[in-house]
């Protein structure tokens, strides 16, 4: 039996029957994926966060993805800079849910996997078995210079990666073992308790260079990544599929991400993406993350700045799920078709707007066959989520934010 079969035969909702499996980015930090000074609800709290989950779960959504995040970038919005740390974050999300999955987002610089693991442990029996692993090496500079004032060079970094996580493997499934490596060395490496999981917790990973794609086939079950058309996303997941079972022998998925701005009408929903990109956007915080990936603008033509800069803005580069319900729940069947098996969401307004976008865009996912309809015997009741409550600021948000 591989590794899959053991994930749906435990019941893993990253592994059910939905060919398009559904989550949320960044819910954790302030403006979420949004570079933006438009007006919104969303804050990054814990009674905001619970909202967001109870109204996932009722809608039956399969995960959480948090962002790590130890600083802001900056600019009006200080994009990011009120963040909660993602292991405390997904040990309280795990008290209060039932259902979803959840991953802890860990920069490997920071934290020894010793701790980690058992952190992980931990988790994974407040939440019956619902915890996941997102590693992160660590890129932005001002962040990872908090910790030490060192940076490992970028391939560097995947071998400190791969000895962190061979470690948590172990500390995982095994007793009383010794590692001796290039940057840990372990004595009698014991853990009680461990993952009740079977196999083991999921890891994703976002790494998008030849070293981060060799280590999302060696190691992960769900590599993350940007998409630019559907052509392009067949091919990545292809190519990893085939990178996975050719290197290692080993079965991997793809997951991507998406902004939503789904209104009633198409013309509705790209008034209000030029509201909250263009008119709003924060410039400031953009020239700063455009420095970060050194994006040469001065080299750039004028239509490929304009691209890049609003895709950041409208949702950190995630595909454009813009329009009337029908276009959206295209996009997103296009998306499934592709052989991508998911993608993370994020709103400007969770609460204005994810009611709408369940009720509109999910039940033609469902006509198309890409998601199962939700037993009604899972679903939580209304008063229990607050559903009448959320429609309203649906409604409301629609108003003022036009």
């Amino acid at each position: 039996m591989s590794r899959f079969d053991i994930f749906r035969e435990s019941g893993n909702p990253m592994f059910n029957d939905n060919q398009l499996k559904l989550g949320i980015f960044g819910p954790n930090v302030n403006n979420s994926c949004s570079m933006t000074l438009a007006e919104t609800t969303f804050k990054p709290n814990f009674e905001t966060n619970v909202k967001i989950a109870k109204m996932m779960e009722a809608a039956g959504y399969e995960c959480i993805v948090p962002v790590a995040r130890w600083r802001g970038f900056g600019g009006p919005s200080n994009f990011n800079g009120q963040c909660m740390e993602t292991y405390t974050w997904a040990a309280a999300m795990a008290a209060v849910t039932k259902k979803i999955y959840l991953f802890c987002t860990s920069h490997l610089p920071t934290i020894h996997p010793i701790v980690a693991s058992k952190m992980i442990s931990t988790i994974d029996g407040i939440s019956k078995g619902r915890i996941g692993l997102n590693t992160v090496n660590g890129w932005f500079p001002s962040e990872m210079g908090m910790f030490s004032g060192k940076k490992l060079e970028h391939d560097k970094g995947y071998e400190f990666a791969a000895e962190w996580l061979d470690i948590v493997l172990k500390m995982w499934s095994e007793q009383f073992f010794d590692h001796k490596g290039e940057f840990f060395e372990i004595k009698d490496g014991w853990q009680e308790p461990k993952p009740s999981q079977s196999p083991r917790p999921v890891l994703i990973n976002a790494g998008s260079s030849k070293a981060g794609m060799q280590f999302a086939a060696k190691y992960v079950d769900f590599h993350f990544s940007f998409i630019e058309s559907m052509e392009q996303a067949s091919d990545w997941t292809n190519r990893m599929k085939k990178l996975a079972w050719e290197e290692y022998k080993r079965e991997i998925n793809t997951f991507t991400t998406s902004f939503v701005v789904c209104r009633p009408t198409e013309k509705e929903a790209w008034e209000y993406y030029n509201y909250y990109v263009r008119e709003k956007g924060d410039d400031e915080v953009t020239d700063i993350i455009c420095r970060l990936f050194n994006i040469d603008t001065a080299s750039q033509s004028a239509d490929f700045n304009k691209k890049f800069r609003e895709n950041f803005i409208a949702g950190w580069g995630g595909y454009a799920l813009v329009g009337s319900p029908e276009q959206v729940a295209d996009k997103l069947i296009k998306i499934a078709k592709a052989g991508v098996s998911g993608t993370l969401l994020s709103f400007v307004d969770y609460l204005g707007e994810m009611p709408y976008f369940n009720e509109s865009v999910l039940p033609l996912l469902e006509q198309a066959g890409v998601r199962k309809p939700i037993k009604q015997t899972e679903v939580l009741t209304a008063e229990h989520i607050g559903v009448q409550a959320l429609r309203a600021a649906a409604k409301e948000a629609a108003v003022s934010l036009g």
